[in-house]
């Protein structure tokens, strides 16, 4: 499971910290650490079973050592607390200092061919339009959007391995399929990974086939801000004033 070499690169960077301050919106979760920094995730919603539910290990986690709350990543109970969890591993991550490989002109810092075929798991809008520019052929499947670009989600196996290049959102580590996606892009030369969700270890993914860690940090500055946004449901576009954008080769 990939997810562990993750969580195994990340620990350094984990201990010794706690979870100072947590909100849960209907799109996004924010965490901060006692270290001041700030992670964000996205809320996997349709996966949150229907009902007068009641979640208390969100309250429960603040306080709590960092490292503890990022195990949820493998061990949550449901997408909520793996979120979290990828909140707390997001937040982290600054202590890296990592290079930017963001290139003006180049979509996550990579080449991408006119004769390319580019497949996506999660629909994004805006790459979608770029790279329809530049690309023979984008493929998407998103199984929480309705769209008529969209292919079934059971032609995955199929499709996937077709495609040179994949892009993958970080909810993948959420909800448990990258593995078995990985597996599927047999034939890509590049897989990028792009999100807030992303879990910026390259380390962790070395072995893995991902070429590219495309993630998002967050302007601690402004975290009153961005706490405030998410509780009131905002999503991404709303965050992107105090948004920086990272691409960091595997």
């Amino acid at each position: 499971m990939i997810m562990e070499k993750v969580l195994k690169a990340a620990e350094p960077y984990l201990v010794n910290k706690t979870v100072k301050d947590l909100v849960i919106g209907l799109s996004l979760i924010g965490c901060q650490l006692d270290s001041g920094h700030v992670g964000v995730s996205y809320v996997m919603r349709e996966e949150i079973p229907r009902g007068c539910s009641n979640f208390p290990f969100a309250k429960e986690a603040i306080g709590k050592p960092a490292l503890e709350i990022a195990r949820w990543v493998i061990s949550g109970e449901n997408s909520l607390q793996r979120a979290i969890a990828s909140a707390v591993l997001a937040a982290a991550s600054y202590e890296q200092n990592l290079p930017d490989d963001n290139v003006q002109g180049k979509l996550f810092g990579v080449d991408f061919k006119a004769g390319d075929t580019v497949g996506m798991i999660g629909l994004i809008g805006p790459v979608v339009k770029e790279l329809s520019a530049k690309v023979k052929e984008v493929i998407i499947f998103d199984k929480g959007a309705e769209d008529p670009r969209l292919s079934p989600m059971e032609k995955q196996p199929e499709l996937l391995p077709t495609c040179d290049v994949v892009i993958i959102t970080g909810t993948t580590t959420i909800n448990g399929t990258i593995d078995s996606l990985l597996t599927m892009c047999s034939r890509a030369r590049e897989i990028v990974m792009v999100g807030p969700s992303t879990p910026m270890y390259p380390q962790g993914w070395q072995s893995s086939r991902l070429t590219v860690l495309a993630g998002s940090w967050w302007d601690c500055e402004h975290k009153d801000e961005i706490f405030k946004i998410i509780s009131l449901a905002g999503g991404i576009r709303q965050l992107q004033p105090y948004m920086q954008k990272k691409a960091v080769a595997v």
